[in-house]
């Protein structure tokens, strides 16, 4: 039978990627408990298909299924191809809070688009490691997926709708 991670230590980093990523994302995001940074991102011109304030809400979902894939991938038999999928779980965490940062704390939204292309890849990477070692914790990671492309999409279209803004 093969070593399996420590189920402690997979918790404490899972639980601290995630619960680091969402402090410094709270920390960045345009929400009414950071009044400046709302009312920038509400100035801004946005293409027709943004989604209500309330939508954003997804992120807990999202988060949750994020979170089982990682338990799933850290619980799985070592090796290659899990340390594969962990290390894009993991990144893909950090790429969350550079995205908030780059397009609302610097207001770089140029850098945010090119970020989102980043995060999609390393997403859709991601979701094909995972796929090698848990067909369910793959399947976890592709409502965050489809959120972050469409991310990706919205972040392009304020980009160029604001282009003429300063930054």
């Amino acid at each position: 039978m093969a070593n399996r991670a420590d189920p402690i230590l997979g918790a404490v980093l899972i639980g601290g990627a995630l619960a680091a990523s969402a402090v410094l994302s709270a920390t960045y995001a345009p929400s009414p408990l950071r009044p400046r940074t709302y009312a920038h991102y509400h100035r801004l011109e946005k293409p027709g298909f943004t989604p209500p304030d309330p939508a954003f809400g997804i992120w807990g979902p999202v988060w949750t299924g994020l979170a089982v894939a990682a338990w799933r991938l850290w619980s799985a038999e070592p090796g290659p191809e899990r340390d594969r999928a962990l290390a894009h779980w993991f990144a893909g965490r950090g790429l969350d809070v550079l995205w908030l940062y780059l397009g609302f704390e610097r207001r770089q939204r140029g850098a945010m688009a090119v970020e989102s292309l980043v995060s999609v890849g390393n997403a859709a990477a991601g979701a094909l490691a995972a796929r090698r070692v848990d067909g369910t914790a793959a399947a976890l990671t592709l409502p965050y997926l489809a959120w972050i492309s469409f991310a990706g999409l919205l972040s392009e279209e304020l980009w160029r709708l604001n282009s003429d803004r300063p930054e």
